[in-house]
């Protein structure tokens, strides 16, 4: 079968991260997997295993798709993402990666192709791997402390219970701007995603 695309979502392997604010791509893949599996339109399969990522396929607005999790650890993410592309010739402007993305404020996203990095390990080595930084970025934003010394505590941190909320709608906000991608275009996918707001969490104690 012939795969239109690659869908990564970034974070670290293990119990002890799923939760952190580093792995806000890898609860959109997870979402993205648990959506697919109840509906049969998506066509769910999960793929070869490697040590170095999971792997499924997807359907999404009639085009098939890969959708992976890197095991590598985040600063090695391009070695699972390019053996990926490698193997099913995909090329890297057909790469969509989603990522924790700390100049953003909680709550709020930006698509984009190519770009700079912003000091983000994750998509540095995925640059690295495949040559080039044109692939797409969903850069979900999880906002700074206030010094920069305390960015790699903050990043591993994990969310608050509110944070989760958040993050949980964000993840669903990506699935649908890749849907309106694969349907409409980037124009569209583009619209949706900058602008998304997610609803207010609920503040009772």
């Amino acid at each position: 079968m012939e795969y239109k695309a690659l869908i990564a979502g970034l974070g670290n392997p293990g119990p002890q991260y799923a939760k952190t604010r580093h792995n806000i791509g890898f609860m959109a893949v997870d979402a993205l997997a648990e959506m697919a599996a109840s509906r049969k339109s998506m066509r769910y399969k999960k793929m070869d295993l490697s040590g170095d990522y999971e792997l499924f396929s997807v359907t999404v607005a009639g085009s098939n798709v890969l959708v992976t999790k890197p095991l590598t650890y985040m600063n090695l993410s391009g070695k699972a993402v390019a053996a990926i592309c490698g193997k099913y010739s995909i090329p890297v402007g057909n790469v969509f990666v989603i990522h924790d993305e700390l100049d953003l404020p909680a709550g709020k996203m930006k698509f984009k192709k190519g770009g700079g990095n912003n000091g983000h390990r994750g998509l540095e080595s995925i640059q690295q791997t495949m040559g080039s930084p044109d692939f797409f970025r969903i850069r979900v934003g999880i906002g700074r402390p206030e010094f920069s010394s305390q960015v790699k505590d903050y990043v591993l941190e994990e969310f608050t219970t509110e944070e989760l909320d958040t993050a949980a709608q964000m993840s669903q906000a990506a699935i649908k701007g890749l849907n309106l991608y694969f349907r409409r275009g980037q124009g569209d996918a583009t619209q949706f995603m900058n602008s998304f707001v997610p609803e207010p969490t609920d503040k009772q104690s």
